[in-house]
């Protein structure tokens, strides 16, 4: 059989059992990749108590916010006060560099927002096989 597989190959033939079950993979066959979308600031951590946790945590997505209100924000969430208010555009001006915040300067007035970027991760399904009762149960699981 292998040589008459080979002989229809260099023919350009196939056997129609065998492109029947190559139909079958393309088009019907699961992947074993899975695809999950995240968001970039569900990975950034920042140290705690640093002026760069502040501005993230009150910088939002929809709102573009002004250094007054950064300011206001930071004070009546986490009650304290910088001696230069000017020491936060260092931090800002880095992020925007980054490119996980975005600005606009309007009126002479600068305002901020996050950026909202998603990524895709792709991960392959793993069996788990694992004996209950004598039974062998098989579970996908995500990687």
């Amino acid at each position: 059989m292998p040589i008459l597989d080979l002989i229809l190959n260099l023919l350009g033939l196939k056997r129609a059992a065998s492109a029947k079950t190559e139909q079958h993979k393309s088009i019907y066959s699961q992947d074993d990749e899975i695809e999950e979308i995240h968001s970039v600031w569900d990975y950034l951590r920042f140290n705690e108590n640093t002026q760069a946790a502040h501005i993230s945590a009150v910088l939002s997505f929809d709102q573009w916010i002004s250094m007054d209100e950064i300011l206001r924000r930071i004070r009546e969430i986490f009650g304290m006060d910088y001696k230069n208010d000017r020491s936060l555009y260092p931090y800002i001006k880095t992020l925007v560099d980054v490119g996980v915040v975005e600005t606009s300067n309007v009126g002479g007035r600068k305002r901020w927002r996050k950026k909202d970027i998603l990524i895709k991760l792709k991960g392959k399904k793993k069996e788990d096989t694992r004996e209950t009762e004598g039974e062998v149960v098989r579970a996908k699981t995500s990687k």
